[in-house]
Parts: C-alpha cells; sequence; structure tokens
C-alpha cells in the first residue's frame, strides 16, 4: 500500500547521467575488487561532485570541532550557533552540480566545471593574509539563455569573503579582484571580465589554538 505524504524530491542528477548519490556512494566505499567502475576517474562532472563532497566534508569537522569546545565551555554556544549557520549557507550554494564554463579562445572547445574552477579561484583568495574564501559563484557575464551544449565567452565571478581589521573595505574588494582575476587567466585558462566581492564576516583577533572568534583559523 503507498503511503501518503510529501513525495521525495528526484535524485539529483549530473551533467554524464549518473546521480550525485550514487557517485558519492561509491567514493565512500572506495574501490570495488578489479578496479571497478572506471567512468568516475575520467569524467570531470563526477570529479567536481566530489569535490563539492570535500568541502561538505571540512565544513562539517569545523561543526565538529565547535560541538565538542561548547561541552568544555557553554560560553561558546553562540559561536557554535554562527559556524553552523555559516556552514549551512555554504552547503546549499556548494552542492548543487555546477554548470560547465568556456576555456581558452573563443573558437575552442575548452570546458570546466563550475565547482573545479571555483576551487581554484577560492584557493587563491585564502592565499591573502587575513583572508578566507567561501561560496564562488561563476555564471556567463551575458545573462541571455545559453545555447545547446553551453555558452562561449566572457565571465563573471561572486565571490564571498572574510576578513581581518587589517583591511580596508576598497583595499580588500581591489586585491581579492586581482587574485581571482590572475588565477583565472593564468591557473585556469577562463575569461573573467567582471569579479563581484562580497564581504560577508569578520575574521576577530586570534583565541587559544590560533583561531579567530568566527571559528576559523587566524592568518
Amino acid at each position: 500500500m503507498a503511503m501518503s505524504g510529501t513525495p521525495e524530491p528526484p535524485e539529483e542528477r549530473l551533467p554524464c547521467g549518473r546521480t550525485l548519490r550514487s557517485v558519492w556512494e561509491a567514493w565512500d566505499e572506495g574501490p570495488a575488487p578489479g578496479g571497478g567502475d572506471p567512468h568516475p576517474a575520467d569524467c570531470p562532472h563526477c570529479a567536481a561532485a566530489l569535490d563539492r563532497l570535500a568541502v561538505l566534508e571540512d565544513f562539517a569537522r569545523e561543526v565538529r570541532s565547535e560541538d565538542a569546545r561548547q561541552e568544555r565551555d557553554d560560553a561558546t554556544l553562540a559561536a557554535a550557533d554562527a559556524v553552523t549557520a555559516r556552514v549551512m549557507d555554504i552547503v546549499r550554494l556548494e552542492l548543487r552540480p555546477g554548470r560547465t564554463l568556456p576555456l581558452g579562445a573563443p573558437d575552442e572547445d575548452a570546458w570546466i566545471v563550475e565547482a573545479a574552477a571555483a576551487k581554484v579561484l577560492r584557493s587563491a583568495v585564502d592565499a591573502l593574509p587575513g583572508v578566507r574564501a567561501g561560496s564562488c559563484r561563476i555564471s556567463p557575464l551575458d545573462p541571455a539563455p545559453a545555447p545547446a551544449g553551453g555558452a562561449r565567452g566572457p565571465l563573471r565571478a561572486r565571490i564571498e569573503v572574510a576578513a581581518d581589521l587589517t583591511w580596508t573595505v576598497p583595499e580588500l574588494a581591489a586585491a581579492v579582484r586581482e587574485q581571482v582575476l590572475a588565477a583565472a587567466a593564468d591557473a585556469v585558462g577562463m575569461e573573467v571580465a567582471a569579479v563581484d566581492v562580497a564581504v560577508v564576516d569578520i575574521l576577530g583577533p586570534p583565541g587559544p589554538g590560533g583561531e579567530d572568534s568566527t571559528g576559523g583559523r587566524s592568518r
């Protein structure tokens, strides 16, 4: 007998046809005897999905660390709530299957998935002292609907950052844009024509163990 109630949402499917759940479960179970399915190792969409899983695990460890500190000191509860909220915001954005973005010249047929490109841009921003990158989204600069097979043309990047008080907002925005543009051109090989920087948090002074007041590592 069918049970009434809210139907389950459809499986989230990657552009290669695999479901997000099946890719993550195969990774969690490890390689099967005899080598198993070779598809995930050669598929950029599956590789990007596993990158997003790594992001989720990193933030899950941060939450578990905050939970352990709560048991030792109830005064950290408010900070832990802030960390949990930040984790969920990033998870909601980062676990979406990313779009396919163009690489190289307009007449080339080279592409990269958004998650892989965003990971490089976030790493470049993290290299700035006193700055931590958050969510990064990359989309076509032209908002017109993309043709079948994807749109080729310049891109727009939007990245969220947290920074300590040694930065002014104009200096921070300029430095982040410079890092993003350089990484996009030199490390990825894609044309980013616009960079939107959103300052979403302030990193406080270092506490015990070198952690800032927002729960992250200070630089």
